[in-house]
């Protein structure tokens, strides 16, 4: 088996390449930690609206250290800055976009996903965030679900699973999966391999996923740029 840990991607990379598929124009909604990162690879000739559930529309870059204004945050409680049309809102009215189909794109951190697009992404029952929140509603209503994780566990298990065994955020929601070793999709069902990191065999890649990985044409090599943190 081969070190993963020499040739898996950064979450920073995963993050950067999920960014390369948003398209332009798009209302985009970040779940909270990992996922914020997509905001900061936005690809030359596009502009993503980013939308968050505590009522902001089309919000800037994080602020330098040390600009920071507290009273314009994110749903993660991070900083954000103003864009001219920045627009704010009610939490209820924020969460009427949200439940009306209005945002294009959701993308979502995940503990477990199964090969028939199933997310669990809230709770280990360790001690992890104690409800489902907002994500259940955005898993739902959203275009476009997508995922950004690790492919397996820090003891090694895999993400991508046969079935969750965790409570569920969502049902069959989840259309693709960016991963620090592959970019799979899921299609009637089942996982579909579009992308994978050079220096890793599909038969290793294969041992560390918990569910079949099916080939429909070329796989591509995941690539992303080295330099990004």
């Amino acid at each position: 088996m081969t070190d993963i840990s020499r040739i898996k991607l950064s979450n920073a990379q995963i993050a950067w390449r999920a960014a390369q598929d948003i398209e332009d124009g798009a209302y985009v909604n970040l779940g909270i930690g990992f996922p914020e990162m997509v905001a900061r690879f936005q690809p030359e000739g596009k502009q993503a609206i980013f939308h968050t559930e505590n009522g902001i529309l089309d919000f800037g870059a994080a602020p330098a250290p040390g600009d920071e204004d507290w009273d314009l945050i994110n749903a993660g409680k991070k900083a954000v800055t103003l864009k001219p049309g920045t627009s704010f809102f009610h939490h209820a009215d924020s969460f009427a976009m949200v439940r009306g189909g209005h945002l294009d794109v959701a993308i979502l951190g995940a503990y477990q996903v199964a090969q028939n697009g199933d997310l669990a992404n809230w709770s280990t029952g360790k001690g992890g965030i104690p409800a489902v929140g907002g994500a259940m509603d955005l898993v739902q209503s959203a275009k476009r679900i997508a995922v950004l994780t690790d492919h397996v566990t820090k003891d090694g298990s895999p993400k991508l699973v046969d079935r969750c065994t965790l409570p569920l955020t969502g049902v069959a929601c989840v259309t693709r999966i960016y991963s620090s070793l592959a970019v799979v999709d899921v299609v009637d069902g089942h996982f579909v391999l579009r992308e994978q990191v050079a220096g890793l065999s599909f038969d290793d890649l294969q041992a560390l996923t918990g569910a079949p990985l099916h080939v429909e044409g070329d796989v591509a090599t995941l690539t992303c740029p080295e330099d990004l943190a």
